[in-house]
């Protein structure tokens, strides 16, 4: 393919050099003189393993070259790759003007051009920036419609310092975000000959996917430092704690726990995460991340809660009570707070979980179910359908089987609160998805 890339700062050279090295014509676009006559000597403008010589051998070869003439670029090439810089503002939000800047260029020069032309955006970018600034910029510059006369796609790279040549050949995986079909189609060939997984979406998911990466690769170090702290202070070493802890391949790194829903509860985690941040404080330590995850974890309950009540119902049925599908263990479970909130507003409730009912009989929680909190225990129901047929606002508390087919259950003016993704509906009319 002939593609133009725009930028030639870090992830814009390294793209330059290995799709040139793959056989692709690119014209690499800088309004910086001195790195377009650079690459045109051969020569990389970023320090890279590697990518000096990819550069070199693909500018000899005429695989590559480099210009400041952003109507030349986009008139000789079927593709164009936005790689320019994102900054932060002082107050912490994204600069685009280079963006911005860029586009405005790109459809100026599309408003001539009669081939279907891709326009990827490779640099990072916040949920909402391809609609809010890349395609409508695109759109009033060109005089053309994206997804009809042009294509665009949202492609983010996951590439890191000192080894971006290796992960551009080697990537986790592609994530392809596109406007329309044949957009998606024609950025695909470029990845074709790669031995990595390829996902198709929205443009939108696509941003979000770069940002979640990197918060989750930001988090993991900040975890392993407030471990390692409260290791040290023990006399313990927080490397060996962490190579033990990265040995389990089936919890610690997995997904799961990594699934959006409502709140952790039972025996184990509250009072773990309590105990250890207790400990943090008794030894002087301040570990702002880990005394940040019980606050957060309340949060989701209040939040939960708050999609009960915005429904406007008095009359509450809940679908699932204890802290998850199939098991009877009540202790911290974060739907009873909602509920005893909900009874103290003056809510009316109906509650029904197959495994609460049987504890409540016969299990190792009854007494804690009929003295603890026997309040909840006598608006428990013997049957899902009597609690359907009470509530006007019905909640699923946890993935039971049983509950999958309530969507489908619901009379007219009912509302459903999904606080597990029983469903894989998106939140709209009478159903509310609590993150989705």
């Amino acid at each position: 393919m002939k593609i133009s890339i725009f930028g030639m700062g870090y992830v814009g050279a390294v793209s330059a050099g290995c799709l040139a090295s793959d056989g692709h014509n690119v014209i690499g676009v800088d309004p910086n003189r001195t790195k377009v006559d650079l690459i045109n000597q051969g020569q990389t403008p970023i320090i890279e393993k590697d990518i000096g010589e990819m550069i070199a051998a693909t500018v000899k070869d005429g695989m590559l070259h480099a210009t400041d003439d952003v109507r030349h670029a986009v008139l000789n090439t079927d593709m164009s790759l936005i790689c320019v810089g994102t900054p932060s503002q002082l107050n912490g939000n994204l600069d685009l003007s280079a963006v911005r800047k860029v586009c405005e260029q790109i459809g100026a020069a599309l408003k001539e051009k009669k081939d279907f032309h891709v326009v990827v955006a490779r640099s990072t970018m916040l949920p909402g920036s391809m609609q809010a600034v890349v395609i409508p910029a695109l759109e009033e510059a060109s005089g053309k419609k994206a997804g009809v006369d042009f294509g665009v796609c949202n492609n983010p790279e996951f590439l890191r310092e000192g080894t971006a040549v290796h992960d551009y050949h080697h990537p986790p995986k592609t994530v392809i975000g596109e406007t329309d079909e044949r957009s998606g189609e024609m950025l695909l060939k470029l990845y074709e000959k790669m031995d990595a997984p390829v996902v198709r979406t929205s443009v939108e998911t696509a941003e979000m996917v770069k940002y979640t990466d990197n918060t989750w690769h930001a988090l993991k170090v900040a975890f392993a430092n407030e471990i390692g702290n409260i290791c040290k202070a023990v006399g313990i070493d927080g490397h060996e704690v962490m190579e033990i802890f990265c040995q389990d391949t089936k919890l610690n790194l997995s997904p799961y726990y990594m699934k959006p829903g409502f709140a952790f509860g039972g025996s184990c985690l509250p009072k773990d995460v309590r105990a250890l941040t207790y400990k943090a404080r008794a030894l002087d330590l301040e570990l702002p991340l880990l005394n940040s995850i019980l606050p957060s974890n309340h949060k989701q309950i209040e939040k939960g809660l708050k999609m009960v009540m915005d429904k406007g119902s008095k009359k509450v049925g809940i679908l699932g009570f204890s802290f998850k599908a199939g098991t009877d263990d009540l202790r911290e479970s974060p739907l009873v707070d909602v509920i005893e909130q909900l009874i103290g507003k003056g809510y009316e409730l109906r509650l029904y979980d197959r495994n609460v009912n049987l504890a409540a009989l016969t299990g190792a929680n009854q007494d804690y179910i009929l003295n603890m909190i026997p309040h909840i225990s006598k608006l428990m129901m013997t049957s899902m359908a009597g609690v359907l047929d009470f509530a006007d606002t019905i909640v699923i508390g946890n993935g039971a089987a049983e509950f999958k087919d309530v969507p489908n259950m619901l009379r007219p003016g009912q509302n459903l609160v999904d606080l597990v993704r029983i469903s894989r509906e998106h939140s709209g009319g009478a159903y509310d998805g609590i993150c989705w």
